[in-house]
C-alpha cells in the first residue's frame, strides 16, 4: 500500500492543505483521460489478506511503531511511515468485526465506514465495508476548474482514479480552494 499521489501539487509555500493548478507529474495520465474514476469514501482503510484483517496506520517521525506493524512506504515530505497494523490492535477493531461479521471476504482493501468511524461523514446507519474502487463515477471532468466544480457539487470525500497498469491518483474535495 503506497500512499496515493494527489492529482495536483500542494501549495507548500502558502496553504499546504490546498492544491495548486499545477499537475503532479506522476498523475498527468488522469488529465490525459486515462483511468477509471471511482468514489473515495470517508472512513478508515483496512485490508483482508485472505486470512487476517489489517488496519492502515501512519507512524509519525520519531514515534515508535505498534507491535506487528508492517511498514510499506515513507513520505519524505512529512516524515510519516505508512503501513499496516494487525486490525485487532486498531481502535476500529470492534467496528470492523461488526462490519465483517462471519461473511467470507475476498482478499483486498476496503474502506470501513459507520457511526463510530471518523464522525460518520458518510452518514450510514451501520458499520460497513466498501471495496476500494467499487463505485465507478461517470462524467467526471479532467481539468482543474471542472474537477473543482464537480467535487464541490458532490457530497463525496473525493475521487480515486485507477489506471489499467495499477497506478492510482486521488483528489479530495477539501484539497480544492473554495
Amino acid at each position: 500500500m503506497r500512499k496515493i499521489p494527489t492529482v495536483f501539487t500542494r501549495d507548500w509555500a502558502g496553504d499546504p492543505k490546498r492544491v495548486t493548478r499545477v499537475p503532479d507529474p506522476e498523475c498527468t495520465w488522469v488529465l490525459a483521460g486515462l483511468g477509471v474514476a471511482t468514489r473515495k469514501f470517508d472512513g478508515t482503510c483496512v485490508r483482508f489478506d485472505g486470512e487476517r484483517w489489517w488496519a492502515r496506520r501512519e507512524v509519525r517521525a520519531g514515534r515508535t511503531a505498534p507491535d506487528g506493524f508492517v511498514a510499506v512506504d515513507a513520505d519524505e515530505v512529512t516524515g510519516k511511515t505508512v503501513g499496516w497494523e494487525p486490525a485487532e490492535s486498531s481502535a476500529f477493531w470492534k467496528y470492523l468485526r461488526a462490519a465483517a461479521g462471519d461473511a467470507a471476504w475476498e482478499a483486498g482493501t476496503y474502506e470501513l465506514i459507520g457511526p463510530k468511524v471518523n464522525g460518520n461523514p458518510e452518514g450510514v446507519g451501520t458499520h460497513t465495508l466498501v471495496p476500494h474502487g467499487g463505485e465507478r463515477l461517470d462524467g467526471v471532468p479532467r481539468d482543474f476548474d471542472g474537477l473543482r466544480e464537480w467535487l464541490l457539487a458532490h457530497p463525496y470525500e473525493g475521487i480515486v482514479w485507477h489506471a489499467p497498469d495499477g497506478r492510482m491518483a486521488k483528489l479530495k474535495r477539501r484539497d480544492m480552494p473554495s
